[in-house]
């Protein structure tokens, strides 16, 4: 009687065999895909640019100005590193891909320095101190 492998036993397949990334790059990869689909408001594909710039948006509302730095210390370092994953996956046969996908469509998408570092905006508002605040 044949079992299929779990997605955790693929997974721990593929990090085995490729020691460029994290586990938890994958599941952030993972997550990242979920909410670039749900916020393009379609079910189905998306491309690898369209991931990649989920991705980065996904990344910077979670860890904000330690985006680049999180996910410097999962392996994913550019652009390309995304599409690595992602096709890791597909070969485990995690993820499906078009006959039209490719690793050249997530090449060079951004500058994760841009995109991370230069690219982040605080948003600061100004609060009305108590009238029982000490004075700053």
């Amino acid at each position: 009687m044949a079992t299929e492998k779990s997605g955790d036993k693929l997974l721990s397949e593929i990090l085995a065999r490729d020691k460029r990334y994290q586990r938890d790059a994958y599941a952030f990869v993972t997550e990242a895909l979920t909410y670039t689909v749900q916020k393009a408001g379609r079910a189905g594909h998306i491309s690898g640019r369209e991931l990649c710039e989920g991705l980065r948006e996904y990344a910077l509302k979670a860890f904000g100005r330690l985006a680049r730095t999180v996910l410097a210390t999962w392996g994913v370092r550019r652009s390309q590193d995304i599409g690595e994953i992602v096709f890791n996956l597909v070969e485990a046969g995690l993820l499906r891909k078009t006959e039209e996908d490719r690793r050249e469509d997530f090449r060079d998408v951004f500058d994760f320095e841009e995109a991370f570092d230069r690219g982040y905006e605080i948003h600061l508002t100004a609060e009305e101190p108590d009238d029982d605040s000490p004075p700053a």
